[in-house]
């Protein structure tokens, strides 16, 4: 393919992803394939001689889309928003014909200091302290990782290292495995499986705190099991705290928890991932409050900030403490500028090297949407959320399961398990709705997310309409 033909294919592909788009919610939200359904369709090995473009195209269609999840659907309202506008895909595009490696400044000096810039600014879109902020006279700073699991692993690791020198510097005689095996982690125990998993990769102990009645965790909760741990001859490094938990979008009280980590010299760490981006509007600001206490933080804004997967920002209030754990010097990624106090190398931040310019999209985002835009955005999604809420409540045969501060409802019908179980069951089959399950208290419970940027009102009372609709026809076969 030339550049001729690139062009003329590029304006195709457009209009192509432009009509997918528009008409998407007439295509079946869940795929209907079973395990293995793409081998029968292709060949089991790769053309020798070129094919067609046209041909490949034809297969978009016939091969792809049967087994598409179609997350962008206003019918989709599984697991939390895979974020998505026009301005971040033109931006991917333009990331995508650059291709940089951004490992260091001298890599693409554009690529390290616009995702200095754009963690700033979203910072200050949500009034981090000055610390987090890296144009100030902190010494802290932010940096784009993949996912929100990367940032927890990141934080972890290097609260790990932070411990192990800490020990070692009251009694140097200890060894780092004799200190690791002491070490202990904690989070909720609804927090997401990736912090546990975090644990077991950092190769630590990993402890589940109880929550509240409202999914959260407490600061006299954590207290009492940091101090029954000290007093059996463990050591406290580390707490997750998560801000809108996956189950069902619960905040822990990072105000008394983050004050116990201060104490205790534990590094705290907040996973606000999704709810992290509605801390842009002032209303809902006030649920970050103690984030002064936290080591680091972090939210996606490729969940509910309309930047296109994968953009999750992290902020650390001080850098040293990243980069200390990590940071390794060999001579061909070494560069004049490095020691001049200038200059980030985010190679230091990270667990792979390789790094995209991922700044762009939100840079193109930020500047086309605006502060307002987005905020508009959030607002909306939780405007629909609280409609959909109501029309739960008004049906005595539904019950709401946990507080509706964003985009996410919980919900079951009044009964058992297994009735809900069977609910979710016709809900998949039909394919008109993606709804997933939690668990809450040992029920078995639905969530419905407001998850593309495209739902509006009447998608959320056709969805709710299709819901009763299987409720009757299920209570009436549980009748007969």
């Amino acid at each position: 393919m030339n550049a001729v033909e690139f062009r003329r294919r590029g304006k195709e592909m457009v209009d192509f992803i432009a009509d997918y788009l528009e008409n998407l919610e007439q295509r079946p939200v869940y795929p209907d394939v079973e395990p293995g359904y793409l081998k029968s369709l292709i060949p089991s090995e790769a053309p020798l001689e070129p094919e067609s473009y046209e041909d490949i195209m034809k297969d978009v269609e016939r091969v792809i889309m049967p087994g598409i999840t179609h997350w962008h659907s206003p019918y989709f309202y599984a697991y939390f928003p895979a974020a998505s506008s026009f301005p971040a895909m033109l931006a991917d595009m333009l990331c995508g014909a650059i291709g940089c490696i951004g490992f260091s400044w001298a890599a693409s000096p554009a690529c390290t200091e616009l995702e200095t810039v754009m963690l700033d600014w979203l910072g200050k879109m949500m009034q981090l302290p000055e610390s987090f902020i890296a144009g100030t006279h902190g010494h802290g700073g932010g940096v784009i990782q993949g996912t929100a699991s990367e940032a927890t692993l990141m934080s972890l690791l290097a609260a790990r290292c932070k411990a192990v020198r800490h020990v070692q510097s009251i009694n140097p005689k200890k060894s780092e495995p004799e200190i690791l095996a002491k070490l202990v982690a904690y989070t909720s125990e609804q927090s997401h499986s990736s912090v546990e998993r975090a644990g077991l990769i950092g190769g630590v102990m990993m402890k589940k705190v109880p929550t509240d009645d409202t999914y959260a965790v407490t600061g006299d909760i954590l207290k009492k099991m940091v101090e029954q741990d000290k007093e059996a001859g463990l050591i406290p490094f580390y707490f997750c705290a998560t801000l809108g938990t996956t189950a069902s979008c619960a905040f822990d009280r990072i105000s008394e928890l983050g004050p116990i980590c201060n104490e205790q010299s534990m590094w705290m760490h907040i996973d606000a991932a999704y709810a992290g981006s509605a801390f842009i509007c002032p209303e809902f600001r006030p649920l970050l409050n103690g984030i002064e206490f936290a080591d680091s933080f972090n939210l996606n804004p490729h969940k509910w900030l309309l930047v296109n997967f994968d953009c999750s920002a992290m902020w650390v209030k001080k850098r040293q403490d990243m980069i200390g754990a990590f940071k390794v010097e060999p001579l061909y990624l070494r560069h004049e500028n490095q020691e001049s106090g200038l200059v980030t190398d985010y190679r230091h931040w990270q667990i792979p090297l390789g790094r995209r310019f991922r700044s762009l999209k939100m840079w193109f985002v930020f500047r086309m949407y605006g502060l307002q835009g987005l905020q508009a955005h959030i607002r909306k999604q939780v405007g629909l959320a609280k409609e959909f809420e109501s029309l739960v409540r008004a049906d005595k045969r539904f019950e709401i399961c946990a507080d509706v501060i964003m985009g996410l409802v919980c919900f079951r019908l009044k009964g058992s398990n297994e009735l809900n179980q069977n609910l979710l069951k016709r809900i998949t089959k039909s394919r008109e709705i993606h709804l997933v399950p939690c668990h809450l208290t040992g029920r078995f419970v639905l969530r419905f997310a407001i998850c593309s940027r495209t739902t509006e009102s009447r998608h959320i009372r056709q969805a709710w309409r299709h819901i009763t609709q299987l409720t009757f026809e299920l209570l009436q076969d549980n009748i007969q």
